[in-house]
């Protein structure tokens, strides 16, 4: 197809470039002898007319003459000025004529065609001559007639020798001509050919195709077939296999809570321990005091009441500290609408040792006092976690008069943001993406177990359908100082019948 498209583009092009050089080499040629033609007629043979007839001064008559010589000369040197062509811009079409023509110059007769212009530029050259005599001796009436009657002679003979050229140059037109249409038949018939060879190509091909099509469709029959088998016996397994690896996934996710739980649990302890160290020197320090008084004599029962009033308030301590601790380990998975700012700070108290130690100052932000129905002791181990993971960043990294959290808590249409915050230089950017999978620490292995941020993710996701995610950022922690600080953004959606209640 591409090669019929080539073939008419060089049939359209060959053929308007012929016409025109036709147009421009032969039909405007003509048009000049014919304009010389008719001035020597109208111009300067009815003007030599008129003056014999002396209707028409002879001074009128060698104007007009004149302007007529004139443009006889000019149209004549415009006919012998050889007529220049633009090539064509497809050359296949002058290559294929070259081949169809190989005589095609064989109609050109370069000897009569120089023979008449010959004969033309003498006669023109003659009566130019007598032209000129004549307006010499135009009072003489004898010798004027004698010399218009030579003048009419030699007008009708140019007039004849140009009649011979133009019939010439139409000559060659039509040869030409007829050269154009030669080459136009047989490249529309070469583009016949190319056509019932390009159709008879693309049948056999379609037929070789359409059997390679056949062969292939049933190979792949047979490979489905076989697939089909496979896929058979694999969906026959695949619901065991499914239902077993949810169970063991459920028995990982149970087993890396309870680890959360025991590292958690071993937090707690130390921080009771830490916690019950101090009142319990008192309470010893209250039943020596007992034994001094009695033995320098001076027990009395005003000091009896207040030691043990004293001792009772220490102990009434102790056990509401191992009240707050029992209580966060409640089993209870039952939702309970509470106060977020009551789980932070309950949180932060059972910490409040261990950052009292590390120096640590804490901001609450607190912007609005939102309840929510969901887990609170699960939401406690989430701050715990995050509480804990900045207590070790900043102790790594922070001098311990620069060492601050900072917890704001606003509300966002139906959802509560808390963005807890610790300038303890933030998460390296390497393992930042790394942060919330299982067993992943930094920490070494006596000091984390890699599953805080693990279980926290978990506890935000699936329990309260919330999102949890951390990001470094630059931030005026104390509104005086700009610190590298890591952020993490806590989102938990609000209950309807919670913002009901509320309000």
């Amino acid at each position: 197809m591409l090669g019929i498209v080539i073939l008419a583009l060089i049939t359209t092009f060959s053929i308007r470039y012929d016409f025109d050089r036709l147009y421009e080499q032969r039909t405007k040629p003509l048009i000049k002898l014919e304009n010389i033609k008719d001035t020597y007629k109208v111009n300067i043979q009815d003007t030599l007319y008129d003056i014999e007839d002396k209707s028409i001064s002879f001074k009128k008559a060698s104007d007009v003459i004149n302007l007529a010589l004139q443009l006889i000369e000019t149209n004549w040197e415009e006919y012998k000025r050889p007529n220049e062509m633009t090539p064509p811009t497809i050359y296949i079409g002058n290559i294929i004529k070259k081949f169809l023509t190989t005589q095609q110059q064989y109609y050109k007769n370069e000897i009569l065609y120089k023979s008449i212009s010959k004969n033309i530029d003498k006669k023109m050259i003659n009566i130019n001559a007598t032209l000129h005599n004549l307006e010499l001796s135009h009072k003489d009436e004898n010798n004027l007639k004698e010399e218009f009657n030579k003048l009419h002679l030699e007008i009708n003979a140019i007039n004849i020798y140009i009649t011979s050229l133009i019939n010439y140059d139409l000559t060659l037109a039509l040869n030409e001509k007829r050269d154009t249409e030669k080459s136009f038949d047989v490249i529309i018939a070469v583009s016949m050919i190319s056509i019932v060879l390009i159709f008879l190509f693309s049948i056999i091909l379609s037929v070789l195709l359409i059997n390679h099509f056949k062969r292939l469709h049933k190979l792949l029959e047979e490979k489905v077939k076989s697939k089909t088998k496979q896929l058979v016996k694999l969906n026959n397994s695949l619901g065991e296999r499914v239902l077993q690896e949810v169970k063991n996934n459920r028995k990982k996710d149970i087993i890396m809570f309870q680890q959360a739980r025991l590292a958690s649990l071993g937090e707690m302890l130390n921080n009771i321990a830490h916690q019950w160290r101090q009142p319990l020197g008192s309470i010893t320090m209250i039943i020596q005091s007992f034994q001094t008084k009695r033995q320098l004599g001076k027990l009395t029962d005003e000091f009896i009441d207040e030691k043990v009033k004293d001792a009772l308030f220490l102990a009434q301590n102790m056990s509401n500290t191992l009240d707050d601790f029992k209580n966060f380990f409640s089993p209870d998975k039952t939702k309970e609408i509470f106060s977020i700012k009551d789980c932070i700070e309950h949180s932060f108290e059972l910490s409040k040792y261990a950052l009292e130690k590390a120096g640590i100052k804490v901001i609450l932000i607190i912007k609005q006092d939102i309840k929510i129905n969901s887990y609170y002791n699960e939401l406690s181990h989430v701050f715990l976690n995050l509480i804990n993971n900045s207590k070790d960043a900043l102790c790594s990294n922070v001098n311990k008069n620069d060492r601050i959290i900072k917890v704001i808590v606003k509300q966002h249409k139906n959802n509560i943001l808390i963005n807890f915050i610790d300038n303890g230089g933030g998460v390296p950017e390497e393992i930042i993406h790394k942060i919330f999978e299982p067993y992943y620490t930094t920490k070494y292995k006596s000091a984390g177990t890699g599953i805080g941020l693990y279980m926290s993710k978990q506890i935000i996701e699936k329990h309260m359908y919330g999102s949890i995610y951390q990001k470094n950022i630059r931030h005026k922690i104390d509104k005086i100082n700009d610190y590298s600080c890591s952020l993490f953004i806590i989102k938990i959606p609000i209950l309807n019948e919670v913002i009901k209640d509320a309000e």
